[in-house]
């Protein structure tokens, strides 16, 4: 059997710490979000997606120059190597009321919603209008942790 002397050594070398926990947990899931200014009101929204993390929302934006924004733009804007798509007919606008609220006060008034794959468990969640006037899309996005 194992002694108490041990057991105690068995524990002080599992508590050690080893860099490895410290360098995974710094694996950004990150996507561009911001390369111009950000209108003050997206700054001041303060509300959390749900979802296995409940992560705030953070201000998006970014250069663009059309007039209507596509889940290939955004790809592009974001990465290029992302899997972006559109989501349609969910109750995110009834859920997410003050954020979509101040997305269209600050965009054009056509707020769209997009999913980005970050990896098989994570994605981030653009709720983001054009400002044409600025050249520039202007929103809000979330991290989503989905098991």
């Amino acid at each position: 059997m194992s002694s108490d002397a041990d057991y105690a050594s068995f524990l002080d070398k599992a508590n050690q710490e080893t860099g490895s926990v410290e360098a995974s947990s710094k694996k950004s899931y990150g996507t561009t979000s911001v390369n111009t200014e950000v209108p003050k009101a997206l700054e001041q929204v303060e509300e959390y997606y749900t979802s296995d993390a409940d992560e705030p929302f953070e201000p998006v934006a970014l250069k663009f120059e059309k007039g209507s924004l596509s889940a290939d733009d955004l790809k592009k804007l974001v990465g290029g190597d992302k899997d972006v798509e559109e989501v349609k007919g969910t109750s995110f606008e009834s859920q997410y009321k003050k954020v979509v609220n101040a997305v269209r006060a600050a965009g054009n008034g056509e707020v769209k919603v997009f999913r980005v794959e970050l990896s098989s468990t994570r994605a981030a969640y653009y709720v983001v209008a054009v400002d044409e006037k600025g050249g520039r899309i202007v929103g809000l996005k979330a991290l989503a942790v989905e098991s």
